[in-house]
C-alpha cells in the first residue's frame, strides 16, 4: 500500500552524508527527522541549520518517530562501524538504506536481520543512479538487444570498484558467468605503477579491466587519477561511458561497400549510413560543482524511491537483493586477486582546465538554468543565461567582448517544454501587466523596444500588443526558449511583421543605435557587477532620452536558504505537473544556488506516487534589491505596483538633462578605466 505520509528519514553520518540530506530535502515523499553523528561541531551546526533534532547514539531514537535511516559511514570492511549501526537500527524497527561497499557477510547478515524484523534493507552503490550512469546503462541494454557484445574494456579506482560491478552488470543485464585471471605482471624494476590490469569474463562478455591500484585511506576521491570508464564493443558499434559523470558517447560500426574495383562506393542508394556522425555524444559531463550539488544528491534520491517503493510493496528482502549479493561476492572475487592496493599519501593535485590544453577552443557547456518562482509566483523567471567564461564562471570581460569563439550555449531548454503553461498564467497578470503599464506612451520613433532575454515571449508578446505600432527586438540565448518564442511570434500576424528574435545574450549582445525602451526581467541576477555595468553603459549609450527600461529582480535581496516548495500545480491532458523550489547560499555568500524541479505525474495517482518523469535544472544567481539600480544604471528608478507576493520591478528612466545620481556619477568615474 502507498503511503499517504512522508517517509520520517534519518541521516547517519554528515560527511558523505550532506549529500544524503540534500536529496532527502529536496524529495517530498520524505521528511527529514534528524541526524545522528558523534556530535561534533560541525554535526551540531549542521542539525541547527536544518532546524532538526541531533542524537549520538541509536538509543536516543524516539521510538516510533523514525521510518527510514540512510547509514552513510564506513562499514567493517573500511575500518568503520556502519554495519553494526545499521543492524540497530533495524532491530528498533527501521528500513535501512546503507552506502556501498560492504563485505559480503556483513550485507548477508543485514538481509536476514531485515527479514527477521519484517523491514527492508538496501545496499547503495550510488554511482549506478547517477543520470550519465543511468543514461549508459540503459543505452547498452538497448544496443545488446540489437547487437552481439564483442568485449568490455573497464577502469575504475580501487574505493571504487563495487560500484563499477554493479554498473557492468546493469549494463549488459547479467553478471553471470563471471571469471578473471591473476593481473598482469610489472615490468621488473620498472617502479611504482598506479595501475594493475587483468582479464576475465563478466556477463559471458570478454573483459580487461584496468585498475587504479594506489589508495589515501585518508583522501581517496581527490587521489583518484579518473573515476569510472566503461566502453562496451558490439558488431554494431561502441557505446563508451567516458566518466562516471559523463558524457555518453556511441560510435557506429564503419562500413561502406565496394564495387568490383574494390573502391568504397560513396554516393547513391545504400550508402544511407555514411551520413551517421562518427561520434555522438549524450549526456553531457556535468562541472565538480554541478556532480556535487546536482548529480550525487539527485542519484541518493533515486536509490531512496527505490527503497521506499521496496517499503510499499513489502516482500521478502533476502529474495530481492540476490543481484546485490552477485554484486558484492565478485568485488570480493577481484579484491581477492587485487591483492592490498599500495598505500600513497598524495601531495594536493593542480586540476589543469581544458583551456590550458586547448586555448584556441571553448569548453562545452556542462549546466543547467531554468526560471525560479519567488513568493509563491513565478513572475521571477529568469529568463536569460549570461556570458559564461571558459571554465564554466561568468566570462571576464575580455572573453565577453570576443565574438570568437562563441559564447557557451544558454542552458535553459530543459525547462521550456514546461515554461508556459505553469509560468503563462502567472507572467500575464503579474510582469507582463505591469511591463506594460509602464511602457505605456512609449514613442516608437525612438527606436525599437529590446526584451533581453525573453525567454518563450509572454512578456514580448503582451508589450507588442499594448504597442501595436512598435517594433520589437527579442533576444533569447536558449535554444529551446527561443523556438517556443519564435513559434509564438510565427503564429500571430499582429507579431510577425515586427519582431525580431535573435540569439543575443546579455551584456555583450548586438544591439540597435537607437533604442525606445528595454525590458530585464529576470535577467540582472545572472549578470555580475562587472557584466552588469558594462550592460547599463551599453544602454546609456543608446537609450532615448524619453526611453524606459523594466526591470523585474526577485524578491530576496541577499543570500538565503529556501526549503523546497512546491510553487505551482497545472495539468494537462493525463498528466499533473508540479514546480518545485529550493536555494541556499554560496560560500562566497555573494550568490546563491536556486534549483527547479519539475514533476510530472499521472493526473489521477494518489499525491505520494512517484512522479513519471523529473527534469531538474539549477543555476546562480547573484540577489539584490531596487536600491541597487539607481547607482549602477545611473538612471532614476521608479517602483512599479504589481500582483501582491510578486517579485519587485521598477522602471528607469534618464535623469532629467544635466542632471544625475551623485552616487552613480562617482560610481563610474571611478570604473571609467574598465571600459
Amino acid at each position: 500500500m502507498t503511503r499517504t505520509e512522508p517517509l520520517r528519514v534519518l541521516v547517519c553520518g554528515t560527511n558523505f552524508g550532506r549529500f544524503y540530506l540534500e536529496a532527502v530535502r529536496a524529495r517530498p515523499r520524505y521528511a527529514l527527522a534528524g541526524l545522528l553523528a558523534r556530535g561534533s561541531a560541525a554535526s551540531r551546526a549542521q542539525a541547527e541549520r536544518l532546524a532538526v533534532p541531533l542524537y549520538t547514539s541509536v538509543d536516543q531514537l524516539p521510538q516510533g518517530e523514525v521510518d527510514l535511516a540512510c547509514v552513510v559511514v564506513g562499514s567493517a570492511v573500511s575500518g568503520g562501524e556502519g554495519t553494526e549501526l545499521a543492524q540497530a537500527l533495524i532491530a528498533r524497527g527501521i528500513h535501512v538504506l546503507q552506502e556501498h561497499p560492504l563485505h559480503l557477510d556483513e550485507l548477508t547478515a543485514c538481509l536476514k536481520l531485515a527479514r527477521q524484523h519484517g523491514l527492508q534493507y538496501r545496499l547503495n552503490t550510488h554511482y549506478s543512479h547517477v543520470a550519465p550512469v543511468l543514461a549508459f546503462t540503459g543505452a547498452a541494454r538497448r544496443l545488446l538487444a540489437r547487437s552481439r557484445p564483442l568485449f568490455v574494456d573497464a577502469a575504475t579506482p580501487i574505493h571504487l570498484m563495487h560500484p563499477l560491478v554493479d554498473i557492468l552488470g546493469r549494463a549488459l543485464g547479467t553478471l553471470r558467468p563471471w571469471r578473471f585471471a591473476d593481473p598482469a605482471p610489472l615490468p621488473a624494476q620498472s617502479g611504482p605503477q598506479p595501475f594493475r590490469t587483468l582479464q576475465g569474463v563478466v556477463g559471458g562478455v570478454p573483459l580487461t579491466l584496468r585498475v587504479h591500484h594506489q589508495l589515501d585511506p585518508e583522501d581517496r576521491d581527490n587521489h583518484a587519477l579518473h573515476w569510472h570508464r566503461v566502453t562496451i564493443g558490439t558488431d554494431g558499434g561502441v557505446l563508451a561511458l567516458a566518466d562516471t559523470h559523463g558524457p555518453v558517447l556511441w560510435s557506429p560500426r564503419l562500413h561502406a561497400d565496394r564495387d568490383a574495383d574494390r573502391h568504397f562506393v560513396l554516393e547513391g542508394p545504400g550508402t544511407e549510413q555514411l551520413d551517421l556522425p562518427i561520434t555522438t555524444v549524450f549526456e553531457h559531463s556535468s562541472t565538480f560543482r554541478g556532480m556535487f550539488e546536482e548529480l550525487w544528491p539527485q542519484a541518493i534520491g533515486r536509490a531512496l524511491d527505490s527503497l521506499a517503493d521496496a517499503i510499499d510493496a513489502g516482500g521478502n528482502p533476502l529474495r530481492a537483493a540476490q543481484y546485490d549479493l552477485t554484486v558484492c561476492r565478485i568485488w570480493s572475487d577481484l579484491a581477492a586477486v587485487l591483492g592490498p592496493p599500495d598505500i600513497i599519501r598524495g601531495t594536493a593535485p593542480r586540476p589543469l582546465p581544458a583551456r590550458e590544453l586547448f586555448p584556441d577552443r571553448r569548453e562545452a557547456a556542462a549546466a543547467t538554468t531554468q526560471p525560479v518562482p519567488v513568493n509563491g509566483a513565478p513572475a521571477a523567471t529568469p529568463r536569460h543565461s549570461p556570458s559564461e567564461g571558459a571554465d564554466g564562471g561568468p566570462a571576464t570581460e575580455k572573453e565577453a567582448a570576443d565574438p570568437s569563439p562563441p559564447a557557451r550555449p544558454a542552458p535553459y531548454t530543459p525547462s521550456a517544454e514546461f515554461f508556459d503553461l505553469i509560468a503563462g498564467p502567472h507572467t500575464t497578470t503579474g510582469s507582463a501587466a505591469a511591463a506594460c503599464r509602464a511602457l505605456s506612451g512609449v514613442d516608437p520613433g525612438d527606436g525599437p523596444v529590446v526584451d533581453i532575454g525573453a525567454g518563450t515571449g509572454l512578456i514580448t508578446e503582451a508589450v507588442a500588443l499594448a504597442l501595436p505600432h512598435a517594433e520589437l527586438l527579442a533576444c533569447e540565448p536558449s535554444t529551446g526558449m527561443r523556438a517556443v518564442l519564435t513559434s509564438r511570434v510565427f503564429a500571430d500576424p499582429r507579431l510577425r511583421p515586427r519582431v525580431t528574435v535573435t540569439d543575443g545574450s546579455a551584456p555583450d549582445l548586438e544591439l540597435p543605435d537607437r533604442i525606445s525602451a528595454v525590458l530585464l526581467c529576470g535577467v540582472l541576477g545572472h549578470l555580475d557587477a562587472q557584466q552588469r555595468r558594462r550592460l547599463w553603459r551599453r544602454l546609456g549609450e543608446r537609450l532615448s532620452p524619453r526611453g524606459r527600461v523594466v526591470v523585474e529582480l526577485m524578491g530576496v535581496t541577499s543570500p538565503v536558504t529556501m526549503p523546497e516548495t512546491k510553487m505551482a500545480t497545472a495539468q494537462a491532458g493525463r498528466h499533473r505537473y508540479e514546480w518545485w523550489f529550493s536555494g541556499s547560499p554560496y560560500p562566497d555568500e555573494v550568490a546563491m544556488r536556486l534549483r527547479t524541479t519539475w514533476r510530472i505525474h499521472q493526473a489521477d495517482a494518489p499525491p505520494q506516487s512517484p512522479p513519471v518523469r523529473e527534469v531538474h535544472d539549477s543555476y546562480r544567481w547573484i540577489p539584490f534589491g531596487l536600491q541597487r539600480l539607481e547607482e549602477e544604471s545611473g538612471l532614476r528608478v521608479s517602483p512599479l505596483a504589481t500582483r501582491p507576493g510578486a517579485p519587485p520591478m521598477a522602471v528607469l528612466t534618464p535623469f532629467p538633462q544635466g542632471t544625475s545620481s551623485p552616487a552613480t556619477t562617482s560610481r563610474f568615474r571611478a570604473t571609467d578605466k574598465d571600459h
